[in-house]
């Protein structure tokens, strides 16, 4: 196991034992040095978003003053679930290390299948319904974006 995985093992570990959230780590890494390592804190924060990616994302991102990864790896214990993929593509880091599959995760009870499948169609999928609402001030506030002299997009 290389020295990445080893510390993002070592994430998951403290905050299992600490009953801090599921056996998740991750660590964030730019030019071979430790940016930022976290784990699962879903438990203690009472935050569904707390996964151990979200995590270490947002450290990183505070440490390096960026919204913008671009450059870094992250090495997490298990394959990232449809909101971590997501939070990772959005912090532009281009290249991820997992240790356990998705299948081997879902036979702990961490099936993110469903939520796989509920991206592709979310309607069908019974777990949420989306409907279109009267957009008339919601695509004002896009008129008034186009408008601003510094936008910056994200």
């Amino acid at each position: 196991m290389n020295l990445f995985m080893q510390q993002a093992y070592r994430e998951a570990k403290t905050g299992m034992t600490a009953g801090e959230g599921g056996p998740f780590g991750a660590v964030v890494v730019r030019e071979g040095k430790v940016i930022a390592s976290a784990h699962n804190i879903v438990l203690l924060t009472q935050d569904s978003t707390a996964h151990a990616e979200i995590v270490a994302i947002r450290k990183a991102e505070r440490l390096l003053g960026t919204h913008d990864l671009s450059g870094c790896e992250l090495y997490t214990t298990s394959y990232p679930c449809p909101m971590c993929l997501g939070a990772i593509m959005w912090a532009r880091i281009s290249k991820v290390y997992y240790g356990c599959t998705p299948e081997q995760v879902s036979k702990i009870g961490f099936d993110d299948k469903v939520f796989y499948e509920a991206i592709e169609d979310p309607n069908a999928s019974g777990l949420i319904s989306l409907e279109h609402s009267d957009s008339g001030e919601c695509l004002k506030l896009l008129a008034d974006w186009i408008k601003k002299e510094d936008r910056k997009l994200y």
